[in-house]
C-alpha cells in the first residue's frame, strides 16, 4: 500500500503498479493497509505466494477481518499496518499506547543520504497492530512529542532490537527519556547466539525470512515504496514474541539480571553533540604525505566540501570523494577546464562549484600549511611492560571464562575495560564496580576472579 506525498494531507492515493492494474483509489490516512509481502517467506517448502494488496473498500467496519500477522508465519507474513501522518492520529495512538504492557519500536534514520541523519520513520507495534509514523509529515521529529510518556513510563516495556542507535536519535531529535527497556540484540549476545541480527533471530525462532533489500534504502523519499513499507512493518512484527522467548532463556540461564543492567545503562547513556571537525582533512589517508602548499589546498577544499554538503543536505562523500580531494590538492588546477579533467569531478560539479573550487585552490596555495597539529587520540594510555603482562593475564582469563559461558569474549568484557584494569589494577570487586568502563554485572559477578588473576600476576612478577 503506497502512502501519499506530504502535500496531500487529507487523502492518500493507492497508485497502479502494485499488481492490481486498477485506477487510483482514495485512501484516508490512519486507515489500515494490509500487505502480503512476497519477499517474506516461511520455512523451506512453504508456498512462495505472489504479492497481493487487499483493499478494504468498506472501511474499518468491513466484514473482511484482517489477520493478525503473528498468527501463522508458515503461511507468510501479513504486514498489517496503519500509517500515522496527522498530529491528531498520533495523539490518539499515544494515549492508547501508554495503556499497553509491552510495545515494540524501531526507527529508520538516514545518515547515508542526507548531511544530518534524521528520523524519517518510527515503527510501533503493540501486541495486535503495527503503526508507521512519519515525523516529516507531522512537521519534523519534534512533533513526536506525544510519544514521550510512552518511552518514559515505568509500566510499559519498550522493546528495541539494537536499541543504542534508536535511543541516540530519539534523544537527540526529540529529547525523550527512557525507563523500561528491553533489547533483543543485547539479550541474544548475553545468551551466546552466534548470529544476533534481527533477521537471523526471527528465522531461528519462527522460520521466517525477513526482507533485507531495503536496509540501505533512502527513507527520505516520498512516497515510500511498497517494499519499504513492508520492510519497515516486518522490522517490528516479531519483536514482542521474540522478547518473550529471549526472556525465558535469560531467566533459565540466570542471566536476566545481566540484561537488566545492560538495559539500564542504555537508558542513561548520553552522547556529546557532533560538530564540524576542522582538522578532519588530516585524517584522510595520504594527507600527511602532501607538501605544505598541497596540504593547504586540501584544507580549503575540505571546508568547501562540507559547506556545500550542508547546503544541499547530502553527506560530504557524496559531494566529493576523498580521493578526488587529494587529486585536486596535488594537481592544483588553475582553471575550471583543468578542474574538469580530474577524475571524480563531473561537468555538473564544475558548473555548480567550479568557481569556488578554483578559489579554494588559490587560497590554499597562498596560505600554505604550517606544522601539522597533533590530532586528539582515542584517550588510551600507553602501557609499560608490567601493564602489558597484566593485560595478557586478564585476556587469558577472559578467553577461558568466555568459553565456559559460551559467550563472545568481547560481550563478557570489552578490551577497553581490560586495558583499564591492566593500567590500574584493582584489589577487589568493589573497586572494579566503580569504574565507568566496567559493566556493573561483570564487576558484580566476576570482579573477585579478576582481582585474583591480577594478584597472582603481581605475585609472579615479584618472584621474577
Amino acid at each position: 500500500a503506497r502512502r501519499l506525498e506530504s502535500a496531500r494531507p487529507v487523502d492518500a492515493l493507492l497508485e497502479p503498479g502494485c499488481g492490481l492494474g486498477r485506477p487510483r483509489l482514495q485512501w484516508s490516512p490512519g486507515r489500515r493497509c494490509p500487505v502480503k509481502a512476497r519477499s517474506v517467506r516461511g520455512p523451506a517448502g512453504a508456498d512462495d505466494r505472489s504479492a497481493a494488496v487487499e483493499i478494504d473498500r468498506q472501511g474499518p467496519q468491513s466484514n473482511g477481518k484482517l489477520r493478525d500477522p503473528r498468527v501463522d508465519p508458515v503461511e507468510g507474513v501479513v504486514a498489517d499496518f496503519e500509517i500515522i501522518e496527522r498530529q491528531s492520529d498520533l495523539e490518539s495512538l499515544a494515549a492508547d499506547l501508554v495503556k499497553e504492557k509491552i510495545v515494540a519500536v524501531e526507527t529508520d534514520a538516514d545518515s547515508f543520504y542526507p548531511y544530518f541523519d534524521k528520523t524519517f520513520l518510527v515503527q510501533i507495534a503493540p501486541t495486535k497492530h503495527t503503526y508507521l509514523v512519519y515525523p516529516l509529515a507531522l512537521g519534523g521529529p519534534a512533533e513526536l512529542a506525544p510519544l514521550a510518556p510512552l518511552f518514559a513510563s515505568p509500566d510499559v516495556r519498550v522493546v528495541f532490537h539494537a536499541a543504542e542507535y534508536d535511543i541516540f536519535v530519539l534523544k537527540r531529535d526529540c529529547g525523550f527519556e527512557f525507563n523500561n527497556l528491553f533489547d533483543t540484540m543485547v539479550s541474544a549476545q548475553l545468551l551466546g547466539y552466534p548470529a544476533v541480527g534481527l533477521s537471523a533471530l526471527i528465522e531461528h525462532h519462527f522460520g521466517v525470512k525477513l526482507p533485507k533489500d531495503e536496509q540501505r534504502s533512502d527513507w527520505s523519499r516520498r512516497p515510500l515504496s511498497d517494499e519499504q513499507l513492508t520492510y519497515a512493518a516486518s522490522d517490528v512484527q516479531y519483536l514482542i514474541r521474540l522478547t518473550e522467548k529471549l526472556e525465558r532463556e535469560l531467566r533459565k540461564a540466570k542471566r536476566y539480571d545481566w540484561a537488566e543492567a545492560e538495559f539500564e545503562t542504555l537508558t542513561k547513556r548520553q552522547w556529546p553533540s557532533r560538530g564540524f571537525d576542522k582538522l578532519g582533512y588530516l585524517r584522510i589517508k595520504g594527507a600527511k604525505k602532501l607538501d605544505p602548499k598541497s596540504l593547504g589546498v586540501l584544507r580549503e577544499l575540505y571546508a568547501l566540501r562540507d559547506k556545500r554538503a550542508r547546503e544541499i543536505d547530502r553527506p560530504p562523500f557524496k559531494v566529493l570523494g576523498n580521493r578526488t580531494l587529494l587529486d585536486i590538492a596535488e594537481r592544483k588546477p588553475r582553471s575550471q577546464a583543468a578542474l574538469a579533467e580530474i577524475k571524480g569531478v563531473s561537468d555538473l560539479m564544475v558548473r555548480r562549484m567550479g568557481r569556488e573550487m578554483i578559489a579554494a585552490v588559490r587560497e590554499g596555495k597562498k596560505e600554505g600549511h604550517g606544522p601539522i597539529p597533533k590530532l586528539e587520540g582515542n584517550g588510551r594510555r600507553r602501557m609499560d611492560r608490567r601493564a602489558e603482562r597484566r593485560l595478557a593475564a586478564v585476556k587469558k582469563w577472559r578467553s577461558q571464562r568466555a568459553g565456559e559461558l559460551e559467550l563472545d569474549p568481547g560481550v563478557l568484557c570489552p578490551n577497553t575495560a581490560l586495558e583499564v584494569i591492566a593500567l590500574d589494577p584493582t584489589a577487589s570487586a568493589r573497586d572494579l564496580d566503580g569504574r565507568k568502563e566496567m559493566k556493573t554485572w561483570f564487576a558484580r559477578e566476576f570482579g573477585d576472579e579478576v582481582a585474583g588473576v591480577l594478584a597472582e600476576r603481581e605475585g609472579d612478577a615479584t618472584g621474577e
